[in-house]
């Protein structure tokens, strides 16, 4: 028996509406390395986004470094395997790998191309042990594939570089087929009887379901979706990462992990865990799903009239006690009828002495009836305040009254002056 835990879609270091978030993400890994002692775990995977940015702040990193060895310290026969995601450098989670492998931690970030023109699929293959050090499991380690590693000539064969059937060179897709195929071909020769192979890619699959509002596209215009045929009955789990949502795509033994914490107020609701998966032989025998405990909550109230947002606020049970980085993130959805200027004022009122932290306020705005014909305007000819009067009329369908044109005007003079105009 072999017993994988599968997570993915850390984004350590997430800027979260310009608050950071690192007590959370240590409050996970800390939940996350008990849970590796209390299960034995034999392997864990990440599947990439490690980091939310290519350049993460040195908390974010230490975090991820420090878990690696209170991992190592407390789990010395625990195999960790890394992968980069569209998020990550690939050539920073490589970077310490050398360092990492001494404490049994494997770091992929890129692929890479022989003299041959074919995958150098060798270094993807990470072998996994059990509790007695034999490997029971080989895991193909795919970190995210961009487009420039995957299409021209120096990712095809020689013999098709010359010509032939090849895909086109610009060909992302087809790239990507080749390199899973390649490295699964590379697999199945390597192992041996009674050996399972897990893959661990980060990609979109056809059909799963994307967050509303966090996930970046991979590539520009949605192209980038590959089918889970891709991973034939010779893989016993495939560990997906990049969709935050938690869910098997087509069968049981292909799944997202999800991200562990809620990366967007859209994420709310989402079944944030991880999971185990336990290998016998070569097949896949159990599999579970391991919630994660939330560290700080979230409310998200509205869309509604401010009455009732308010009064949705006040009813809210918090625990005054915790510290103000345990304190619950806010986001509020108000609907408005007419202009509110003092919207702002009226919340920050109702929310004195409560420990929340509101981190967006969203105003929902009465739908205007488009204009029939759009007349052309010369902005320069119509001026500043003119445009914002417009633009109020256009929003509002009514013009702005004398108070909001002052302050306009108080704004637009405070700008100049900064930029040493004249008036």
């Amino acid at each position: 028996m072999l017993r994988l835990i599968h997570t993915a879609d850390w984004h350590l270091g997430q800027s979260f509406h310009g608050q950071e978030r690192h007590a959370e993400h240590r409050a996970f890994l800390t939940w996350l390395l008990d849970t590796l002692v209390e299960r034995d775990a034999d392997a864990l995977l990440v599947a990439g986004d490690i980091f939310d940015v290519v350049n993460p702040s040195l908390q974010a990193q230490a975090l991820l470094y420090d878990f690696i060895v209170d991992a190592h310290r407390r789990l010395p026969r625990l195999d960790i395997v890394l992968i980069a995601g569209n998020h990550d450098s690939g050539n920073r989670i490589e970077l310490p790998a050398p360092l990492m492998q001494r404490l049994r931690t494997h770091a992929r970030g890129r692929v890479g191309w022989l003299d041959d023109g074919h995958l150098d699929a060798e270094r993807l293959l990470v072998p996994l042990t059990d509790a007695a050090g034999e490997t029971r499991a080989w895991c193909l380690a795919l970190p995210f594939l961009r487009p420039a590693e995957v299409t021209g000539a120096i990712a095809r064969p020689a013999h098709e570089a010359d010509g032939g059937d090849a895909p086109p060179a610009n060909d992302y897709i087809s790239g990507i087929n080749r390199v899973h195929r390649e490295l699964i071909d590379a697999a199945c020769t390597r192992r041996q009887p009674g050996q399972a192979l897990v893959a661990m890619s980060h990609a979109h699959l056809h059909g799963a379901a994307v967050s509303e509002a966090s996930e970046r596209p991979i590539v520009i215009g949605g192209e980038e979706s590959i089918s889970a045929a891709l991973f034939p009955d010779d893989l016993a789990y495939v560990a997906l990462g990049h969709l935050h949502r938690a869910q098997q795509v087509g069968e049981a033994r292909i799944r997202y992990s999800g991200s562990p914490l809620p990366l967007d107020f859209s994420e709310l609701n989402y079944a944030h865990q991880v999971v185990e998966a336990v290998l016998d032989g070569e097949r896949l025998a159990e599999i579970q799903a391991i919630s994660v405990p939330r560290p700080v909550a979230m409310h998200r109230l509205g869309p509604a009239p401010l009455a009732d947002v308010l009064a949705e606020l006040e009813a809210l049970e918090i625990d005054a006690d915790r510290p103000r980085e345990r304190w619950p993130w806010l986001e509020l959805r108000v609907e408005l009828e007419a202009p509110m200027p003092d919207l702002r004022a009226r919340v920050d009122a109702a929310l004195e002495g409560k420990p929340l932290r509101l981190l967006r306020l969203e105003r929902r705005l009465p739908r205007v009836a488009a204009e029939d014909a759009r007349e052309r305007i010369d902005l320069e000819s119509l001026g500043p305040r003119r445009l914002f009067e417009r633009t109020w009329q256009g929003r509002w369908g009514e013009p702005p009254g004398e108070d909001v044109l002052a302050d306009f005007d108080r704004l637009r003079q405070d700008v100049l002056d900064d930029e040493g105009e004249p008036a």
